[in-house]
């Protein structure tokens, strides 16, 4: 769907499993698929708009801010961040460990097997008043009863108005 309406996409995901489906979907010759762990990933460019989807979730919080930081690197003057995820209501669904350092859940694959993931569910009010902590201005609200949906801007330079 990003494909149809953007001169130019690039798609980055850690996982080669991931990027090889969805490059068999978008098959467009201006989307450049990129494998990459985003903790560590300097963007070539800087975009527009940049847009993740579940992703979110997955930050550690004492990653929040770096993650932040580079999303902030990615986006051109004016640009702006859209991003979806599962919303606090969520975890009713999840197999969570909140006793831990890293907020965590467990899943079950479709293979059978668990696999334990990164798993923070952001609660609007508080993410925004974290996001705002760095700067960032932003609209973020539930959809759907079990959702978050936003858009987030990056702080302003020094002296830009």
């Amino acid at each position: 769907m990003l494909a149809a309406r953007a001169r130019s996409v690039t798609a980055v995901d850690a996982a080669a499993e991931p990027l090889a489906l969805a490059r068999s979907r978008a098959a467009s010759a201006h989307v450049r698929f990129v494998q990459a762990d985003m903790f560590a990933w300097q963007p070539p460019r800087r975009y527009d708009t940049v847009f993740f989807g579940f992703w979110l979730s997955h930050v550690p919080p004492g990653r929040l801010s770096d993650f932040w930081n580079t999303i902030a690197a990615a986006l051109a003057p004016g640009g702006k961040a859209i991003f979806i995820d599962d919303g606090p209501a969520e975890a009713a669904r999840e197999e969570v460990h909140a006793d831990r350092s890293v907020p965590a859940a467990v899943r079950r694959l479709d293979d059978g097997s668990r696999d334990r993931i990164v798993e923070v569910f952001h609660d609007p009010r508080t993410l925004t008043d974290e996001l705002t902590a760095l700067g960032w201005s932003t609209r973020i609200r539930t959809v759907a009863g079990k959702f978050i949906v936003g858009i987030a801007e990056p702080p302003r330079p020094n002296g830009s108005a």
